[in-house]
């Protein structure tokens, strides 16, 4: 039988507090300065420096602002550091505005056509709840960014550039999703009263009408073709006229995608390890590339990502940006916070514990730029943000590999660094997890 809290209870609870006097101290530093605060440990912040034996030579920091679109941030960057090195450029950009705008328009139909195929199921089951939560948002996956550049390919940031919406995403996101539940008001409507699927469809195609309409008033248009022109560092200028997105990428950026894979550790009882997943309706590109990852002990995704370094490519990776980490000094670090001490109890469970028990996902997508190794085993790494260079040393972070091993969940790596036992296993049908599974997260965190 429940239990209501009683006086006495409370007053017990009061008298042990005021018995310990360094509470005192305690509660006047959290009040004053916050939590996080008051219980940093200095030395953790001092142990991680931002010298590392394997480094890549990148450039200036991005900045997604206040948006959740990290996730192609992160990407593009590890394309551009291949371009600054190849062209000679300098603090060169792609245009993350014109992948925003695809990935809008493309998860407008996703969602559309989600609610079609549900269309008998109740409406107030867990699945069409599911749906309605986030008809669409900033966040995403890596296979998502894939499928968007093989349709649409990328430009530079100067053909189409930041406006306020890309930048601040928030009244462009509910004015989306107001629209998107009320298409699918519609939509079932429709099907309840038993009209055709081409009529659905045909309604359908207004709606999307109307959403690329919303999307050029707060995107702008994306081009069709454009000039490419730059000077480089040694002041010779270039010109490419009326390339296409699509050819660009081809030409400029020259990487196959479909060769790359997305590595992940989720340490739950119902994933073993040498085994691939998909989650089930994730996605933003109807018949797009399915999201598949290849799942391994977490030594394993650390020697993937070490091999790729030392070969001089950056690492996209995505982890729970949020956990124990000082956005303002830029270090992620398991003992960052004394909690113990504090409140007399740690908050940490096991990473397993946390995606079982929703304290933990991934939230965030950055790139592994450098790696520091003693003994041929890493310590900290060294990782690109995409919050500017306000935070961090100049935008760059150092994560301890506590951290690393705790709170990162996946990495994209070329398939050439996996084992031939890997390879084998990342041929194998995935295991389709369900819709709110934790790995079908998205990584969204600004």
């Amino acid at each position: 039988m429940a239990k209501q809290i009683k006086k006495d209870m409370v007053e017990a609870f009061s008298i042990s507090l005021q018995d310990q006097p360094q509470n005192q101290v305690v509660k006047d530093a959290i009040m004053k300065n916050g939590i996080q605060a008051s219980i940093q440990n200095s030395d953790a912040v001092v142990a991680m420096n931002h010298v590392f034996s394997n480094e890549i030579q990148t450039g200036k920091v991005t900045n997604q602002k206040q948006s959740g679109r990290c996730w192609m941030f992160a990407a593009l960057n590890t394309f551009t550091h291949k371009l600054n090195h190849l062209f000679s450029l300098k603090d060169f950009e792609l245009s993350q505005n014109y992948i925003n705008f695809w990935d809008k328009f493309e998860k407008a139909n996703y969602f559309l056509e989600n609610i079609l195929d549900t269309a008998d199921e109740p409406l107030d089951g867990r699945l069409v709840s599911w749906l309605l939560t986030t008809p669409q948002q900033d966040g995403g996956q890596w296979d998502m960014l894939v499928s968007l550049i093989d349709k649409y390919g990328v430009v530079p940031k100067q053909v189409m550039p930041e406006t306020f919406h890309s930048s601040s995403s928030a009244q462009l996101n509910q004015m989306l999703d107001a629209k998107l539940r009320k298409d699918a008001v519609e939509l079932r409507k429709l099907h309840e009263e038993g009209k055709p699927s081409a009529k659905l469809q045909q309604v359908k195609e207004g709606m999307l009408s109307q959403i690329y309409r919303m999307l050029v008033f707060a995107l702008g248009e994306p081009p069709k073709a454009f000039d490419f022109e730059y000077r480089n560092e040694d002041n010779v200028f270039h010109r490419d006229q009326q390339i296409t997105p699509q050819a660009f990428f081809e030409k400029y950026v020259g990487v196959d995608l479909h060769d790359y894979v997305s590595v992940i550790n989720a340490p739950t009882e119902d994933k073993p390890y040498g085994k691939t997943y998909t989650v089930d309706r994730l996605g933003n590109v109807v018949d797009g590339t399915p999201i598949k990852y290849l799942h391994v002990d977490m030594e394993t995704l650390k020697e993937l990502a070490v091999k790729q370094i030392k070969d001089n490519e950056s690492v996209w990776f995505g982890c729970d940006v949020a956990q124990e980490s000082n956005r303002k000094e830029g270090v992620m670090d398991t003992s960052l916070f004394d909690y113990e001490p504090a409140f007399g109890f740690s908050p940490k469970m096991s990473k397993a514990e946390r995606l079982d028990f929703k304290d933990g996902m991934l939230t965030h997508a950055m790139v592994l730029t450098g790696v520091n190794l003693v003994d041929d085993k890493p310590n900290r790494w060294k990782v690109e943000n995409s919050w500017g260079e306000k935070v961090g040393n100049k935008g760059y972070f150092v994560m301890s590999d506590d951290w690393m091993n705790e709170y990162t969940y996946q990495v994209v790596v070329h398939k050439k660094y996996l084992s031939e036992e890997l390879k084998k296993a990342w041929e194998q049908e995935p295991v389709v997890l369900k819709p709110w599974d934790p790995m079908g997260s998205l990584a969204w965190m600004n």
